[in-house]
């Protein structure tokens, strides 16, 4: 695990809340959303229009990728795992820190991503969709074997595990709905249904307008998003 720490001085930054910069759809962004309102602890969301990042995202991260996290104290988290494990550390009510798992983690940010990018997007990488959508399969079907021993990633209850990995699933599921629904992952796809339909996951979809520097804030707790 590389951690990428920085320490910076934001004059938009809220002295009581962290500014969490997000896109909707970006399964990074979806994982550290979901630690976040899983945890109970508050912060200002900005909505990042990919086309036009806010400066102040850029000179907390020069990388340009979201999530970014900006805490009171200036100090910048740019990795979304590290996002989670933080919100996590300050309250951990459902105990998903007991379903941290690196290594299946590691496997889902590593190959499977890899072969996720390349079944979704192959003119980028001048690709056979299908060869990648075969390799993506096999971690799947890893994940619906685990699922057969228990009802989530690490157990009985959705941990870390479950909120890291799940959005890479669903982007993958999305690519071929029709395909997908076809396939023998009948644990997978009952475990994917439901973390869809939660209220957390709900919760954590909202549509907010990416934000611009003056925008009264939108803060990211459990209580306003209901």
């Amino acid at each position: 695990m590389h951690e990428r720490h920085r320490m910076i001085h934001d004059a938009n930054a809220s002295q009581m809340d962290p500014i969490l910069y997000s896109f909707r759809r970006c399964p990074y962004a979806m994982r550290a959303r979901l630690a976040f309102v899983v945890s109970g602890t508050g912060c200002e969301l900005r909505e990042v229009r990919l086309s036009a990042k806010p400066e102040s995202m850029l000179v907390a991260s020069p990388k340009g990728t979201v999530p970014v996290l900006v805490l009171p104290d200036g100090e910048i988290i740019d990795e979304s795992l590290d996002i989670m494990r933080w919100a996590l550390a300050q309250r951990d009510p459902e105990d998903w820190l007991e379903g941290d798992n690196p290594a299946l983690i590691e496997r889902n940010d590593g190959p499977f991503k890899h072969d996720l990018d390349r079944y979704k997007y192959p003119e980028r990488y001048g690709v056979d969709p299908l060869k990648h959508r075969a390799m993506g399969m096999e971690f799947l079907r890893e994940l619906d074997s685990r699922l057969g021993r228990t009802s989530q990633l690490c157990g009985p209850a959705r941990s870390l595990a479950d909120a890291a990995i799940m959005p890479f699933v669903r982007q993958f599921a999305a690519v071929d709905h029709e395909w997908f629904s076809d396939q023998p992952l009948l644990r997978l796809k009952v475990w994917l249904a439901d973390h869809l339909s939660s209220e957390l996951f709900n919760m954590i979809m909202l549509r907010v307008t990416p934000w611009v520097p003056g925008d009264r804030p939108v803060l990211l707790t459990p209580a306003s998003m209901r």
